[in-house]
């Protein structure tokens, strides 16, 4: 009998033949994710762009390649084809900046909805109480009245261009131009819709609901109370400063956590200069980077949309907006590639359904600059 022992030179030549055998699968692995045929299960790292972005970002922003994105009708009552799906990272990032650059949005309540239309029911009057002994009988309780809030919804739409050259120059930051385009369109239209829209096709803004001087609990719901002047077109004379304060105490407590001023840059410049009769001002600036500025203690936000101070406006406004102000959108961005309409210039026509509404109408108070 004869012992057989393995040749070292043939088994070097087998581990050559499995490493050449490895290489190859790797080769086809990175042609398929090269290609689009697989997506790599592993998450992105830290600042790469997620593989289903850079696919929409370089297949069909740059080159007008449709094949494989996912499709969303502009229409949200229909089926229509209307533009294809933005990626979640894109469209998160258009959603952060209209929350930094958005001045309602930021402080009232926003519900993402799935379909074209949005419902609330709002209780007014609410089901009274009462004490009653152990073995007493209990009276009948009132039943609340249920108010529908239906927010008026409509397409925003923005449609910013760019040149083919810029798009196929690799070193142009696309993802980041087109999110920031439409974010500051959307912001500026919204913005004016959120306080001034007539809810036809577009939100419903709130100093377009009815105003009246009747106090809580006496005024119909959906109206707003709004404080006068007493002065057409100004602020009284003796102690403008206690017209304020009385606007604040108007709301009710439970709102006034989390209350703000909204006012533009004009009415602001003539309430930072008012000061108390101990000659300290109303306004604070905020001392800390991030820090809102007050007054009387409260948040100020600046909204460029409020009228300036005139003959019956109401250029201010002070409450609790996540409770007195509804907005509702669909969660996605819709894209459309034009190429053809403004040659040489692309076109990319984005829509997103937006809604909003008065909620709560005694989260919020104005201020009125008329005689009564």
């Amino acid at each position: 009998m004869y012992e057989t022992k393995n040749d070292p030179l043939e088994a070097s030549f087998a581990g050559a033949d499995d490493i050449a055998e490895l290489r190859a699968g790797m080769a086809a692995l990175k042609a398929k994710l090269d290609a689009g045929t697989i997506v790599a299960a592993r998450a992105p790292l830290s600042g790469a762009a997620a593989p289903e972005a850079k696919q929409f970002v370089d297949r069909y922003l740059r080159h007008g390649n449709a094949a494989g994105i996912e499709v969303k009708a502009i229409d949200g009552t229909a089926d229509s084809t209307g533009g294809y799906a933005v990626p979640q990272e894109i469209d998160a990032a258009i959603a952060s900046t209209l929350s930094n650059i958005s001045p309602i949005r930021g402080i009232a309540n926003v519900v993402t909805v799935g379909s074209a239309g949005y419902r609330k029911l709002v209780t007014s009057g609410g089901i009274t109480s009462g004490w009653a002994a152990e073995d007493a009988a209990r009276a009948e309780t009132a039943t609340p009245v249920f108010n529908e809030i239906a927010p008026p919804m409509g397409d925003l739409f923005a449609n910013p261009a760019a040149t083919q050259a810029m798009l196929d120059d690799a070193a142009f930051d696309l993802e980041g131009w087109l999110a920031g385009e439409i974010a500051q369109e959307f912001a500026r239209a919204e913005g004016a819709a959120f306080v001034n829209g007539d809810g036809v096709n577009k939100p419903k803004g709130f100093l377009q609901v009815p105003h009246t001087s009747q106090v809580d609990g006496v005024r119909p719901f959906g109206t707003i109370q709004y404080l006068y002047t007493g002065v057409d077109g100004a602020f009284p004379a003796d102690e403008p400063e206690d017209l304020l304060i009385d606007l604040v105490q108007s709301l009710r407590a439970p709102y006034r956590q989390g209350a703000v001023f909204v006012m533009n840059a004009a009415t602001l410049a003539v309430i930072r200069k008012m000061k108390t009769t101990e000659g300290q001002f109303l306004w604070s600036p905020g001392l800390v980077t991030g820090q809102p500025d007050t007054l009387l203690g409260y948040p100020v936000v600046e909204a460029g949309d409020m009228p300036d101070i005139g003959p019956g406006t109401t250029p201010i406004a002070f409450g609790n907006f996540n409770a007195g102000y509804l907005i509702a959108e669909r969660g996605e961005t819709a894209i459309l590639r034009d190429p053809f309409s403004h040659k040489p210039f692309v076109h990319f026509y984005a829509t997103r359904r937006i809604g909003g509404a008065v909620a709560n109408s005694e989260a919020i108070k104005l201020i009125r600059f008329s005689a009564s």
